[in-house]
């Protein structure tokens, strides 16, 4: 079976799995409190994850200080991370709301754009993240889940996936200062 071929048939079963999720962020809609990006993600945050591979093995855990400002609808994210192994990195989200709750991301390891929404307390977007680990480049799919739970934490699930097969979770939990 040619590479082709067989990349069409993991993409079209993708698309069906996809389609098959009955999770929607409208199905938050009357959660409480309600989440506002453009509040909630404004002045210095502290953010504290791991990854998990698919197993449920935690393979790496971290620190994060975000740095967020929004000025005429733009949200920049400035992010610092700092890992459990001593290794650092930094992401910069640029973020636009759009009509409708509806938001557009970018970042230097984003592929094209992330695009989600808010309804609620929820916020859910999809993107693809260029990966580096060990030298090596990978482009993974995120589908990433995030919920309010008060004026000060929110709480974030990401599933990570490439040609349709599930890599592993994040689990984040953000703390506004």
């Amino acid at each position: 079976m040619n590479k082709y071929f067989l990349k069409f048939i993991m993409g079209l079963f993708t698309f069906f799995l996809i389609g098959c999720t009955s999770v929607d962020v409208k199905d938050y809609a009357s959660e409480q409190p309600q989440l506002k990006l453009e509040e909630y993600l404004n002045g210095t945050l502290d953010i504290y994850g791991f990854f998990q591979d698919r197993s449920g093995k935690i393979k790496k855990r971290f620190h994060c200080v975000m740095l967020a400002d929004w000025k005429d609808g733009i949200g920049t994210l400035d992010e610092t991370f700092e890992y459990t192994d001593g290794s650092k990195s930094r992401r910069v989200w640029t973020i636009k709301k759009n009509k409708n709750n509806q938001y557009i991301g970018t970042a230097s390891d984003v592929i094209g754009e992330a695009v989600g929404s808010t309804n609620g307390n929820a916020f859910h977007w999809l993107y693809t993240l260029d990966l580096e680990i060990e030298g090596s480049h990978y482009h993974v799919k995120l589908d990433d889940w995030m919920y309010l739970m008060n004026e000060k934490i929110m709480l974030n699930k990401s599933k990570m996936s490439k040609y349709g097969f599930d890599l592993g979770e994040v689990t984040l939990t953000f703390i506004k200062r």
